[in-house]
């Protein structure tokens, strides 16, 4: 089934040329389909970048999906054009009256600051709290997963000695669970960051069950035991040369950077790297949306809290009057 985008978002032209289905708005009017509404809120600075890696995630399951993009009001971006912002982007302002079946918070080029010092904290732990009443399962990526542990259950992160960038193998750590059902024993997954949530506060936290880990690169994928929350520490939507594009980028400001482990043949940056990852991926995402988003969302999520506000609103007002 196809991904329901605005009618003029620039990437749909790619998503058309890899045989993605996609609709325009106006197409998705005159369908009577109950499509799953998903909130992406994009914290990266390339954001129609982005915009194509996720959706393309999205996009490898039978669920008709419906997509709106969210943006922080309380951070001016830099790197993205303000027409692009202001068609495609809605604040959270603007979106908090809404339920959504998922919502995925992205990474972002932030995590050597502490949490508090992010501009946009504040803004984004409203989000979180929000998130709880209006989501039904969130999936967390990167430094999103990191301030969410963080937000949820008080988990740290720390500073690396140098900077995870490359391929990485993990093992999936508890096969019974349906978020990595079709999974090998063990993958491989693009990590490039400087801090990591510290591993042995998760493994502690009984709210939260391991799914998949690196010797190397640590916890990969982690979920609250209902589901509600998932949290995902390397970049499966990651594109076969996102990480050179990285290296070449940092190379080029001279920043310390090493060759990405295990990701150019024969270490030679002249050799294009091999898409290892995308299998897993795919299905990540199409799990997710299976089993935690698909399943798991009443058929009428907006009456349903509708009517939970209303009798909430009732409760209170009797309570006033007695």
């Amino acid at each position: 089934m196809p991904i329901k985008i605005m009618n003029d978002l620039p990437v749909r032209e790619i998503l058309e040329k890899e045989n993605i289905f996609v609709v325009d708005e106006t197409r998705a009017m005159h369908q009577d389909i109950r499509s799953l509404n998903i909130c992406i809120l994009n914290l990266m600075p390339l954001k129609e970048d982005t915009e194509l890696q996720l959706l393309r995630s999205l996009s490898n399951t039978p669920l008709q999906i419906d997509v709106s993009f969210m943006r922080v009001s309380s951070h001016k971006a830099l790197n993205t054009s303000p027409n692009h912002l202001n068609r495609f982007y809605h604040t959270f302002d603007e979106l908090k009256g809404n339920t959504y079946d998922g919502m995925i918070i992205t990474g972002a080029p932030v995590e050597q600051m502490e949490f508090e010092e992010v501009d946009y904290w504040e803004e984004l732990c409203k989000i979180f709290k929000w998130s709880e009443t209006n989501v039904t399962s969130t999936f967390h990526i990167c430094w999103g997963a990191q301030a969410g542990l963080y937000y949820h259950y008080g988990i740290k992160k720390r500073m690396l000695s140098e900077k995870l960038f490359g391929l990485f193998e993990h093992k999936v750590e508890n096969r019974k669970v349906p978020l990595v059902r079709g999974f090998d024993d063990v993958f491989w997954m693009p990590h490039s960051r400087h801090t990591e949530s510290i591993a042995s506060e998760i493994h502690a936290c009984k709210d939260l069950v391991i799914l998949a880990e690196s010797p190397v690169a640590g916890v990969f994928l982690c979920m609250s035991r209902d589901g509600k929350n998932i949290f995902v520490m390397g970049h499966a939507e990651y594109d076969r040369l996102t990480l050179h594009n990285e290296y070449i980028r940092d190379l080029s400001k001279d920043l310390p950077i090493h060759i990405p482990e295990n990701y150019y043949p024969e270490d030679d940056p002249d050799n294009t790297p091999n898409l290892i990852w995308r299998s897993h991926c795919n299905n990540l995402y199409s799990n997710w949306l299976d089993y935690y988003v698909y399943q798991a969302t009443p058929y009428k999520w907006g009456q349903i809290l509708d009517e939970e506000r209303k009798n909430k609103a009732l409760s209170e007002l009797t309570t006033e009057s007695i």
